[in-house]
């Protein structure tokens, strides 16, 4: 369970990083701080639900697909977040694979950065006898 806890908290931050960096550097990826809550989490549901069943459908459709897996997803979780947030707007075709692409690319080595420093710190505490999770929350 606390894996899974984590593991949503890791999703949820390097997604926010995402979004504010994505909005920062692309002039068509427009931003409201509401629609950065809600875009955010939408996202991040999403791509749960979406990024195995992308997955699934390449296996077994479009096996050279199997490598795009990801920016696919991360396209289509994009899509769905615009849908239900207001604040999240993205304008254009170039806008919208360049945006995939960014997001695509800080959530990922956010989330191993994230839990490379976690897993460090768990296995860091459990060597020196000390509550693992202590600092973390």
């Amino acid at each position: 369970m606390i894996r899974f806890l984590w593991s949503i908290a890791v999703s949820l931050v390097s997604a926010a990083i995402a979004f504010l960096v994505t909005a920062l550097i692309v002039k068509d990826f427009h931003l409201s701080w509401g629609g950065f809550i809600v875009g955010v989490l939408v996202f991040v549901a999403a791509q749960a639900l979406l990024s195995p069943f992308v997955f699934n459908m390449a296996r077994k459709y479009a096996s050279p697909v199997l490598g795009g897996v990801g920016i696919i997803s991360t396209l289509l979780s994009l899509w769905v977040a615009s849908l239900f947030s207001d604040g999240l707007r993205i304008d254009g075709v170039g806008t919208w694979v360049l945006s995939a692409l960014i997001v695509w690319l800080i959530t990922a080595l956010g989330s191993w950065i994230l839990l490379w420093l976690i897993a460090k710190k768990y296995v860091s505490a459990r060597k020196s006898n000390k509550d693992p999770l202590d600092g973390l929350v």
